[in-house]
């Protein structure tokens, strides 16, 4: 089966397309909006979304990790990835529905909402820090949850280190970018470098105005939390941010695939008034996910709808339950 008219749509709900297409757009609209997120005091907004309990705070690597020990813990412990430009508090709510059962440790990647960013390949240090943090701490075969381009990163981690973890729940993260699947390696490395290039030079207030179109046309569909999460993500590195992005597009991981021995399942967000100019069905958009996950023993597709990127932010009740359930599922 194919789907054309996806492909080559303008929008795509994986976060790395949204930044590249607001990395080339014109960043005229919304200038006011744009201005006020680039020079806000971001600590009025961190102050607004406190974290669930008390947590131990330490660096593995590149990963700034906040530690949410349960002693009586029933569950195999979880690790929250976030994604592009976010940070730990994308999984507040996450964190507060799993805490009773499990332990959790949750992941801010250097260059990441205000963390300090590190020089050198991103991509593949992330996976050694990920690596590192479960040996380190002794994390017994815990669930990854890996949202967009830390959903990417899950299945990475899978695919060499299947024996250090139990699952991988990959929320609009794919192993390569949608609408690039067949690109050859040099015209990845190309459009890569393109991007690079594109991003060098950005003001802090054309970042701020990409974060700020992303959220309100991809992210989430409240458009007051949109703006509250484009501030958060405007404290980002750039360098880190435009690094991340180009690294992950010029990887593709299809090949390695079926080494993934441990069960995998990805989320399909899917809201239906993004899709009123093109013919995809819910159903169609999930089938065209799963076909990028070709090779994957033990797959389970999850369709979300009513919910943009930030599933676990649009819908976080059902996006609770599907995790839940992933997990009772394995253990």
């Amino acid at each position: 089966m194919s789907f054309p008219s996806f492909c080559q749509n303008k929008i795509s709900y994986f976060a790395i397309i949204v930044a590249i297409v607001t990395a080339i757009s014109s960043s005229s609209s919304k200038a006011a909006d744009a201005s006020a997120i680039a020079s806000t005091d971001t600590s009025a907004v961190a102050n607004e979304v406190s974290r669930p309990s008390t947590a131990t705070d330490y660096q593995i690597g590149s990963m700034y990790v906040e530690q949410y020990l349960n002693p009586n813990a029933k569950g195999a412990p979880v690790i929250l990835i976030p994604g592009l430009s976010s940070g730990a508090y994308v999984w507040d709510d996450t964190v507060k529905a799993l805490q009773n059962k499990h332990s959790i440790y949750v992941i801010t990647l250097a260059g990441f909402n205000g963390k300090p960013a590190m020089p050198g390949a991103k991509l593949l240090k992330a996976k050694e820090s990920l690596a590192e943090l479960i040996r380190t701490k002794n994390i017994q075969k815990p669930v990854l949850v890996g949202h967009s381009l830390g959903g990417a990163l899950s299945i990475w981690f899978a695919e060499d280190y299947s024996n250090l973890i139990s699952g991988v729940f990959a929320v609009d993260g794919l192993p390569v970018m949608p609408r690039s699947e067949n690109m050859t390696a040099e015209q990845r490395q190309a459009m890569s470098q393109g991007m690079k290039t594109q991003m060098s030079g950005v003001t802090q207030e054309v970042f701020a105005d990409q974060q700020l179109k992303y959220m309100q046309v991809i992210g989430v569909i409240d458009q007051e939390l949109a703006k509250k999460l484009a501030i958060r993500s405007a404290t980002s590195d750039r360098t880190a941010f435009v690094d991340y992005m180009a690294e992950l597009f010029a990887t593709d991981m299809r090949k390695d695939l079926p080494s993934i021995t441990v069960p995998l399942a990805v989320v399909s967000p899917y809201y239906e008034k993004d899709f009123v100019s093109m013919p995809m069905s819910e159903d169609q958009k999930t089938a065209y996910y799963a076909s990028l996950l070709s090779g994957v023993k033990n797959l389970q597709m999850i369709s979300i709808s009513n919910a943009r990127h930030f599933v676990m932010l649009d819908q976080p009740a059902i996006f609770n339950d599907k995790l839940q359930s992933f997990m009772n599922s394995i253990h």
